[in-house]
């Protein structure tokens, strides 16, 4: 068993999830025993993204991307950004929104579902008129995260194997398993260097003459 922050732990992790008997679930209704909601926040990269959403798929898995619609880094009324949400729809994923409070700009390309971006705890649990927030109760009851690159309560792996949540919304971020790195700071490094090859290509696809 790997414990590394790449796609074989990941592939690893659904793998546990069958083991242990969950469903793969959705925000769409009150989280039941049993059912684990694969939620992705995707703060920088749709490549990783769709990387992540692809492997699901293969493995039986279904999941809610959480994307934003002001970011820094991508572009969702782009090409890419657009074939990217035609992508994880056909994949049998949903898509939800990944907003900076205090705006959460619902349109017909999410599903009614908000997660905040690096949310402060007094608004992180607020409700959302017309829409679930993926941390007000009972969705976020029993929660495990990735962020920055640790699981703060420990890998989840061998819990899910053993069946030992009731039930589970696991959040982690398609960026931290793509790409390479043993530290934060080694895989937004390697994302950088990913991005530059992808800039490059979209120089000399606009005719760019380097």
């Amino acid at each position: 068993m790997s414990y590394a922050f790449d796609l074989d732990h990941y592939r690893e992790l659904l793998a546990a999830a069958r083991t242990g008997g969950y469903r793969f679930s959705f925000f769409d209704r009150t989280p039941e025993p049993g059912d684990i909601l694969l939620r992705h926040d995707v703060d920088l990269s749709l490549n990783a993204a769709l990387e992540v959403a692809e492997l699901e798929a293969e493995s039986g898995a279904a999941a809610t991307y959480f994307l934003m619609t002001r970011s820094e880094f991508y572009n969702l009324a782009s090409p890419s950004g657009e074939r990217a949400l035609q992508r994880l729809r056909e994949l049998g994923h949903r898509v939800g929104l990944h907003a900076l409070w205090p705006r959460a700009d619902l349109d017909e390309r999410f599903d009614p579902v908000v997660a905040w971006h690096n949310p402060d705890p007094e608004y992180m649990r607020e409700p959302v008129a017309g829409a679930v927030n993926v941390m007000e109760a009972p969705w976020a009851d029993v929660y495990r995260s990735d962020s920055n690159q640790h699981w703060r309560q420990g890998c989840p792996h061998e819990e899910l194997a053993l069946g030992a949540f009731e039930r589970l919304q696991l959040l982690t971020h398609p960026e931290i398993w793509v790409y390479e790195g043993s530290t934060m700071r080694e895989t937004m490094l390697a994302l950088l260097a990913a991005e530059r090859e992808r800039r490059l290509e979209q120089l000399r696809a606009d005719r760019i003459d380097l």
